[in-house]
């Protein structure tokens, strides 16, 4: 019987054989161990607008599990600009930081000002102003708590990034982004066979994913903003898992043409493909390293599936993993410095390893996690997980003490992957 690591390879040749919009919501079930506490109060004018700009910042900074959000709601309170702060009323209140702003009409679009206060001091950590249209207000909300969450933490924030995700509801499979929070999802293609694997570009423009509806898996990439999209890979037998280059030149992807499952490079166009792994009946789950030259992948070549990386290049590969009989799934940081996998401990759980020194930490407690993904800024990761029996998203901080679950209302939600930050 096939590990659960190749469980995704086992179903691709499976179901080709046999076939010869709602947002979600965030839980936060876990904070970190400092919380900052910060008051945001209402925006001038914002009610005036379609999309309240304060709302979305506070549920960033709330859910990422390192602020502490303060209710000000008293109206004599508020204020547009630093000078007219009521800082003793703040600080009674126990804020450590503030945030106003304004947002002003300015020739159709929207002028959105904001200031972050330390209020002890009375010193203004950032001041800001940015011009959008107003259906690009949610956005600037989000890099606004971007913003704050750098300069507070010292970390950079990802709320505005996107995830993407496959949607199975009754029959229907929908491969879905959304904005980091879940807000605003949109169906990329929707079909009656099953989609997998979507991964990012890393300009955050495409997606490339493995669909059936050529009655086998094939890899395509699909270009959003268009709509246009290609076959990366339609070689004889199964097509699956493709992870991008840093540079989005080219696609790693499994392949079983030549016999077993082995490791190939192509461009993203499909062409030049070029065998990269060596040995072992199944090599799968290939990602590349932040810097371009290796390749993680999963192998069963030394007789249970473990981790390995290799040269893009090809040639021998070391092993990654030692501990426990099954590691799997494995994604580098965008800063290069981490690992997030799967490992069967007590169940198959989300792991970490520091590159550097090989150490590991199992961040989750549930018994049924695949597909971690983590965040543009390295700070979380994204997840698959089973909660009654049905498929859901969770985030869990790197250092496992801060976790959330997006509940989705439309049916059972997998594969996610999450997306480079916009700009």
């Amino acid at each position: 019987m096939l590990q659960r690591v190749f469980r995704q390879l086992a179903f691709l040749l499976l179901l080709a054989s046999s076939v010869a919009q709602a947002d979600m919501t965030i839980e936060v079930v876990g904070v970190g161990s400092q919380q900052y506490p910060i008051a945001i109060l209402p925006f001038q004018n914002e009610q005036l607008d379609r999309q309240s700009v304060t709302p979305v910042i506070g549920s960033d900074l709330n859910t990422s599990g390192v602020f502490k959000v303060l209710n000000f709601n008293d109206p004599s309170l508020r204020a547009y600009t630093p000078s007219t702060l009521n800082y003793s009323a703040l600080q009674s209140g126990g804020a450590q930081y503030a945030v106003i702003g304004q947002l002003l009409n300015d020739g159709g679009q929207i002028l959105v000002k904001f200031w972050l206060i330390d209020v002890a001091s009375k010193q203004e950590l950032i001041a800001f102003e940015k011009r959008g249209s107003p259906n690009q207000l949610r956005r600037i909300s989000h890099q606004i708590a971007d913003m704050i969450y750098a300069k507070i933490t010292g970390n950079p924030g990802a709320f505005a990034s996107r995830i993407a995700y496959v949607l199975k509801n009754g029959k229907s499979y929908q491969l879905q982004v959304a904005d980091a929070d879940g807000y605003g999802a949109q169906t990329v293609l929707k079909s009656r066979m099953p989609i997998m694997s979507p991964k990012w570009s890393p300009d955050g423009g495409k997606l490339a994913y493995v669909s059936f509806e050529l009655e086998k898996p094939v890899v395509y990439v699909h270009e959003l903003a268009t709509g246009k999209r290609w076959t990366a890979a339609n070689f004889k037998g199964s097509n699956s898992a493709p992870a991008w280059s840093p540079d989005g030149r080219q696609l790693a992807v499994v392949l079983t043409k030549d016999g077993g499952s082995q490791i190939f490079l192509v461009n993203v166009d499909g062409t030049n493909p070029r065998r990269i792994s060596q040995g072992g009946e199944i090599n799968t789950e290939p990602t590349f390293t932040a810097d371009g030259r290796s390749i993680l992948f999963t192998s069963d070549r030394g007789g249970s599936p473990q981790i390995y990386r290799s040269s893009v290049n090809g040639g021998n590969a070391e092993r990654l993993t030692f501990s426990g009989a099954y590691n799997a799934s494995a994604k580098v940081s965008p800063d290069g410095k981490y690992m997030t996998y799967i490992t069967r401990d007590n169940g198959y759980r989300v792991a970490v390893m520091d590159l550097n020194t090989r150490r590991s930490n199992t961040l989750t407690s549930s018994t049924m996690d695949d597909s971690p993904s983590f965040a543009p800024n390295s700070a979380m990761i994204l997840y698959e997980t089973d909660i009654g029996r049905r498929g859901t998203l969770a985030i869990v901080s790197s250092d496992g003490k801060v976790k959330q679950r997006l509940k989705s209302p439309n049916g059972e939600v997998r594969q996610p992957a999450w997306g480079p930050m916009l700009r």
